[in-house]
């Protein structure tokens, strides 16, 4: 899922790869895209952007002269699990890309567009930040450490600090392999009470005697935890943004975060992990069903009963089939109740999934189904009916790879 880090490269790409670019016509909407369609029409405009937290803002706006007249138009992105931008051919455009705009001619036709393969990406019109959202951890890092140290009696810091992390009302940008590698590097467990771990921050101050370097200095060798928020993320961005430049010498055009050329650099940010989902680290799952990785004690909010796995290393992975037992399960087999009954595992409760998705849990989180249990009705006499097998989780993922 892309957090604040992705997003900020992905305005960095949309700003490099448009600054010579003027676009023109309208922008087409996928017939199968949920999201409103953009009433935006210009024989000539360019396209800019700019990234907050989990958010990205794309402003068209009219070139001088151009028809007819008209006001910029701004619209925020939300990525989802999946999104990204691409700029290609016009007539080479990837599957699922849910918005379109067009270069203006002459020369070759190209499209920029939002790609989307699983469809939770949303986009607005009007330009406005979504209202809740605290200030980005990035961007903004003494507004967001003022808004956390300023509301720590609200409730949310009566979870693990796990949980919290992912509330965006404070932690703008934080997602998922963000905050195992934060905790990591602190050796927090992650089901410490929030508060608790955030208490001792609101008397931290540097000493008056010290120099404006040796504060620095002070900062980059024992960093806590909301400097790790800015800092961590910030490691992110400048180890993917050198290879921004790379992505433009495609000679597909097929250039983009999300694109194929992404993928090809993956490595770098593999090797960047040092928590998540890395061998020998264990795993739980918080209250809204998010896997956090980490090391040694979860910490005394863990879940009652929750069974922490380790992920195995490459060289215990092939010893065989019997060391299975420490891999985590797969998210859409989980066992059924039979066998949770006959190996004594806990019962699954709505706790364990969110209702529905919300700033204060992660926003770009889908949200989990509730599964009713169907009656079966009886089989006409003389006739028995065949069964019908079923896939442990039904596909989010509409069949076809079509452009729409």
């Amino acid at each position: 899922m892309p957090e604040g880090p992705e997003l900020h490269l992905a305005s960095q790409f949309v700003n490099r790869a448009c600054r010579e670019l003027v676009f023109g016509g309208c922008v087409e909407k996928s017939p199968v895209s949920r999201n409103p369609e953009v009433p935006f029409e210009s024989s000539a405009y360019s396209i800019s952007a700019l990234a907050r937290g989990k958010e990205l803002r794309l402003t068209l706006s009219p070139l001088p002269g151009a028809r007819p007249p008209r006001e910029p138009l701004a619209l925020v992105f939300r990525f989802g699990m999946t999104g990204s931008f691409q700029l290609v051919p016009s007539d080479a455009l990837p599957p699922h890309a849910h918005l379109r705009f067009y270069t203006a001619p002459p020369g070759p036709r190209l499209a920029l567009c939002f790609v989307d393969i699983r469809r939770f990406g949303r986009w607005d019109l009007g330009g406005q930040w979504q209202p809740g959202r605290g200030p980005c951890v990035l961007l903004e890092y003494e507004q967001f450490r003022e808004n956390v140290l300023r509301n720590l009696a609200d409730k949310a810091f009566d979870r693990p600090i796990c949980e919290a992390l992912l509330d965006q009302r404070f932690f703008n940008g934080i997602g998922n392999y963000l905050r195992a590698e934060i905790l990591y590097r602190l050796r927090i467990p992650p089901f410490e009470k929030a508060r608790t771990v955030l208490e001792t921050l609101q008397q931290r101050r540097p000493s008056p005697e010290l120099t404006l370097s040796q504060k620095i200095r002070a900062k980059q060798q024992k960093p806590d935890l909301l400097e790790l928020c800015h800092s961590v993320p910030k490691e992110v961005v400048q180890l993917v943004s050198p290879l921004i430049s790379a992505w433009f010498l495609c000679p597909t055009g097929g250039m983009g975060y999300g694109s194929k050329s992404w993928e090809e650099d993956f490595a770098a940010f593999q090797a960047w992990l040092q928590c998540y989902s890395a061998p020998g680290m264990s795993s739980l799952r918080d209250r809204h069903g998010r896997t956090i990785w980490f090391q040694g004690d979860p910490g005394p909010l863990a879940p009652k009963g929750g069974k922490s796995r380790k992920k195995k290393s490459s060289q215990e992975a092939q010893q065989g089939p019997e060391d299975g037992a420490e891999d985590p399960p797969s998210p859409n087999k989980a066992p059924s109740r039979t066998r949770r009954a006959q190996r004594g595992l806990p019962k699954q409760t709505t706790a364990q999934v969110p209702e529905r998705t919300s700033l204060h849990q992660d926003p770009e989180a889908p949200p989990v189904p509730d599964k009713g249990k169907r009656k079966r009705r009886p089989a006409p006499s003389g006739r028995r009916r065949t069964r019908k097998t079923k896939a442990d989780t039904p596909s989010l993922e509409p069949e076809g790879t079509s452009t729409s």
